[in-house]
């Protein structure tokens, strides 16, 4: 393993426990076994770790396969499931970006949000493809929601988390949930006040 893996491994997982501001240079150096002014050489300092932490990260999740599928929702399928193998697969990593996305700075936060919409526009184009007859507006509200279920892994409890067949409890959630687009637009209805006793 090169150090700079080593480095960039090691800074996620004490992001991971402890938070981005909770961690140092020195540490992180430490921990990979360097010396803190080392970590210079390969990084110009912890914004730069983070923002390669979240880009290997977008490498990961942004996969586009590389054949045709027959058909649109043969695409959503294999969209969805490779979403939710890599969530599953690298929870770590997925909870740094929940919890520490708001620290990523420019110039690195412009190219991440750039890249994090371009693959909102596809999970779009993709769901659009299935449910020709959804608004645009119901499928922005599909994709989001969509990807929304699939990160909210990290904040389950343990045992929930554990499952052997998680992939596919998200996959089956996601689906049945964006199935709702070949539905009429939803109408709003006030919540029932409980009766008084």
């Amino acid at each position: 393993m090169s150090r700079q893996r080593k480095i960039l491994d090691v800074a996620a997982e004490l992001f991971h426990e402890r938070g981005f501001h909770g961690v140092g240079i020195d540490e992180i150096g430490r921990r990979a076994g360097v010396s803190g002014p080392a970590v210079y050489r390969h990084f110009k300092g912890k914004d730069e770790i983070l923002a390669t932490v979240f880009d290997e990260a977008m490498d990961l999740v942004t996969v586009r396969p590389a054949t045709r599928f027959a058909t649109p929702r043969d695409e959503l399928d294999f969209l969805i499931r490779a979403h939710a193998s890599f969530v599953v697969d690298h929870r770590a990593l997925v909870s740094v970006f929940a919890h520490e996305h708001r620290f990523l700075v420019d110039p690195w936060r412009r190219l991440f949000t750039r890249r994090m919409r371009d693959h909102a526009a596809y999970w779009e184009e993709t769901i659009a493809r299935c449910y020709p007859d959804a608004t645009p507006e119901a499928v922005t509200i599909g994709s989001q929601a969509a990807i929304g279920l699939l990160h909210s892994v990290v904040f389950w409890p343990a045992p929930a988390r554990a499952a052997d067949d998680l992939v596919e409890w998200l996959y089956r959630l996601a689906i049945d949930g964006l199935d709702a687009l070949d539905s009429p637009a939803p109408v709003a209805v006030a919540p029932k006040r409980p009766s008084a006793a």
